[in-house]
């Protein structure tokens, strides 16, 4: 039966079930339907069919390098990320991903731009297709210890050294994992441009956020459930009344500032500049801040420096 001839409802029902795509002699032949409602059908599935392309086309995009790997030959590839360098409590958890050559997931992309349900919801599909997944983690005594990104690389290496059995090559995120044998290569925001890369962001970033939860339990008042361990207004008026919890990593400058390490004089200028949102009140606190100077440690100063110079940047001159 010609297309013209099926009523528009049985059209309706077939073309915009499910996930089945349209193709583009279907479109066509929708464009020439003289019918009112076969037009209005087709400008549906024409957005539906261009959203498909361009889904499909950044898929590719993604899955290029593996593919490139996987055509020469090198059958496990892992996808290496990390999670958690920027918040203030908690480990930094890291994954290692294998995807058997071929595999492909809609969706996949960068765990920073998902929303909560997004990554839950890609985090069991890739644990069924991947052929294997490890988990890395450096804990707050290391991170203290070693800095935060040399933790970062230790739980990246140890994600790697956790597979059941060593990938022919790595692709990671932004930097090079230490201390192992395959050849590897660091792509600069890798998990929004690589699929194997992606698919480590989401499992790190799962695991780490179900970890943050678990810690709320042990350490009540922080909000970690909520906020992860970040730096959130919440989390430092916590930290502020009830002091650095055991997981609060004691080496950030921030944790110890929100202790009160520096001078009374310090936190009165500080709280000058947040509130200084004119060019003209920048310019008062630079003259108060000269005259402070005496009084104030080396780095002291330092600090209001910097603030002051991220300050200047955030207000508008006429």
């Amino acid at each position: 039966m010609r297309l013209t001839e099926r009523s528009l409802d049985a059209l309706r029902a077939t073309l915009l079930s499910g996930d089945r795509r349209v193709s583009a002699q279907t479109l066509n032949r929708l464009k020439r339907d003289p019918r009112r409602g076969a037009r209005l059908l087709y400008e549906v599935l024409k957005r539906k069919h261009e959203k498909e392309r361009a889904e499909r086309l950044r898929l590719d995009s993604m899955l290029n390098f593996e593919r490139v790997l996987w055509k020469s030959g090198v059958r496990a590839v892992a996808g290496v990320d990390e999670a958690g360098t920027g918040p203030l409590a908690g480990p930094v958890v890291a994954a290692a991903v294998v995807f058997s050559p071929g595999v492909e997931i809609p969706g996949m992309n960068d765990s920073k731009q998902l929303d909560a349900a997004a990554r839950a919801e890609l985090e069991r599909v890739i644990r069924r297709a991947a052929t294997a997944v490890a988990i890395g983690i450096a804990e707050v005594g290391e991170i203290d210890d070693i800095n935060i990104y040399q933790a970062a690389l230790l739980a990246m290496r140890r994600a790697v050294e956790g597979l059941p059995s060593a990938p022919e090559h790595l692709l990671v995120d932004a930097r090079t994992v230490p201390d192992v044998a395959m050849p590897q290569n660091a792509f600069f925001k890798g998990d929004g441009i690589n699929f194997s890369i992606a698919a480590a962001s989401i499992i790190a970033k799962t695991h780490r956020d179900r970890l943050m939860e678990q810690l709320e339990q042990t350490y009540p008042g922080y909000g970690f459930t909520r906020h992860k361990g970040y730096g959130t207004p919440e989390h430092q008026e916590a930290i502020r009344r009830l002091g650095p919890s055991p997981v609060h990593r004691l080496s950030f400058g921030l944790i110890r500032e929100l202790c009160g390490e520096f001078s009374p004089l310090f936190y009165t200028l500080k709280r000058r500049l947040e509130t200084s949102d004119t060019p003209e009140a920048l310019s008062s606190f630079e003259a108060a801040m000269k005259e402070a100077d005496a009084a104030l440690e080396e780095r002291e100063q330092r600090k209001l420096k910097i603030m002051l110079i991220r300050r200047w940047k955030t207000v508008k001159i006429p």
